[in-house]
């Protein structure tokens, strides 16, 4: 009955020599370790058995990286294959492209309720992998502009259900003293496959002009894999279950009194109907804060393209080398996910978060910029690499810190969909600007209001960092008010 949402589960008290005690007259007399390791020794292998990342989180970040070979290979040839192979027209491939964009965070929040709802997230997320799967293989057999749309719809809609459900696993299979390291390493093998990808498709329609197919077959074969990996190689965590089992049936060993109506004795654990599901974690002050603060850093985040559009609009190299900006981005998210993942499970998770937007201000004064120049384009793909590494996994490693097992997929699904929400319209509204004011005023305005917010969203922000508490006797976490 026992499960575990570790790899290598810290020793209780009882087996762990460095809590060997003789008691005396006077209080407690240390014993010396059985095996002859000093008390030091002990302590450093147990630090760096805290630092590893757990090997789930490198697994399911295998499956990211074949899964995004797969889908960024894709979208890298998307646009050229309707609009040149398909004749469709470029209204046809924008409405396609939104599509891309926005579909995925309507079904976020139902794939993290139905992995909370069910307690096994592996099979909500091996379900929508699998819907990416399939339509790879779909991609190959139809042509027309309604079964293009409807494969990316379904494809995005496989996006979204897998996201939260993979992220909750993340949480709950890492040591919460390195959350956020566990997600800078699961993001940065993420990022190499969205950089891998692209660059794939280049060759193979560098070597075959027409190889849209191929591409499409590599693909299909990369999310088969993927899929293959996660179903065999991932274990079925039940982070539900297993809270309750930390906080009853340990409770005897702990030489902690029987809760009030607790089953420990007969060793029963209860059915999921027992301990249902609620939706009450929205309103816990915290995560309404971190959800507040995401919202409105979104609205302030408009659309890589029209960053790269801007650079490319008074820069010859950016032109020169357009087709490869957002495999430069990647490859600077890839660099810095992991050391900025450290730095944040370092000096506090909501701190990165909100000052990596600083990092995004910094990306919009070097397109605002007049003049040609390779730096300041270089400067601008490396900010938003930071830029990237410092939100995307850290917003995920802030909501999973302040919410219990119970609701955690929910709680993260809720969090980035409020983000991809907000940077829709945030996008949307900017095109407006640009149309409206001009490239150059419109960037200008947007960074000066991200730097007015910054500190404002730090200020509501501050204390989320914070260590959470268990409530004894359940499996709900005590939030920060």
């Amino acid at each position: 009955m026992s499960s575990t949402t570790q790899d290598d589960p810290a020793p209780s008290a009882a087996q762990d020599p460095e809590h060997c005690t003789r008691p005396t007259t006077t209080g407690t007399h240390r014993l010396p370790p059985a095996d002859g390791r000093t008390i030091e020794e002990i302590r450093a292998q147990r630090a760096a058995r805290n630092a590893r990342v757990s090997s789930t989180v490198i697994t399911l970040g295998v499956v990211s990286l074949l899964t995004d070979i797969s889908s960024e290979s894709v979208a890298a040839v998307l646009p050229l294959y309707l609009t040149t192979a398909l004749g469709m027209t470029t209204l046809a491939y924008g409405f396609v492209d939104g599509l891309m964009q926005g579909a995925s965070a309507l079904v976020r929040i139902a794939g993290g309720w139905a992995a909370d709802r069910g307690d096994h997230p592996k099979w909500v997320a091996f379900v929508g992998y699998g819907l990416s799967a399939l339509t790879r293989a779909g991609l190959l057999l139809t042509t027309g502009f309604v079964a293009i749309t409807s494969l990316v719809a379904i494809d995005r809609v496989g996006k979204g259900m897998r996201t939260s459900p993979r992220d909750a696993m993340i949480a709950a299979s890492s040591n919460p003293t390195n959350l956020g390291r566990s997600f800078g390493v699961h993001r940065m093998l993420d990022t190499v496959g969205a950089a891998v990808g692209p660059l794939l498709a280049f060759v193979v329609l560098w070597l075959l002009p027409d190889g849209y197919h191929t591409v499409f077959v590599i693909s299909f074969g990369c999310a088969v894999i993927g899929l293959a990996v996660l179903g065999l190689m991932v274990p079925d965590l039940r982070p539900r279950q297993a809270s309750w089992l930390s906080t009853h049936q340990t409770r005897a060993e702990r030489k902690l009194p029987s809760c009030k109506g607790c089953t420990c004795s007969d060793g029963a654990v209860p059915t999921l109907t027992e301990r249902p599901f609620s939706w009450r974690f929205l309103t816990e002050p915290a995560l309404r804060r971190v959800l507040v603060v995401a919202g409105v850093l979104a609205l302030l985040t408009v659309g890589d393209g029209f960053v790269y559009l801007s650079l490319q609009a008074r820069d010859g190299f950016a032109t020169t080398w357009f087709p490869l900006l957002y495999v430069g981005t990647n490859i600077a998210y890839m660099l810095l996910a992991i050391p900025v993942g450290r730095l944040a499970d370092k000096v506090g998770r909501a701190k990165v978060f909100v000052w990596s937007h600083a990092m995004l201000a910094g990306a919009y004064a070097c397109a605002a910029v007049g003049g040609a120049s390779a730096s300041t384009t270089i400067a601008a793909l490396v900010l938003l690499g930071a830029f990237y590494a410092g939100t995307d996994g850290v917003l995920a490693a802030v909501v999973g810190q302040r919410t219990a097992p119970a609701v955690r997929a929910s709680a993260i699904g809720t969090a980035q969909t409020v983000v991809a929400v907000a940077r829709m319209g945030a996008s949307s509204a900017f095109g407006v600007l640009w149309y409206t004011l001009g490239r150059q005023p419109a960037i200008v305005c947007v960074a000066l209001a991200l730097a007015v917010a910054l500190p404002l969203c730090w200020v509501v922000l501050r204390g989320i960092d914070r260590p959470v508490t268990p409530t004894p006797g359940s499996d709900e976490v005590a939030p920060v008010r």
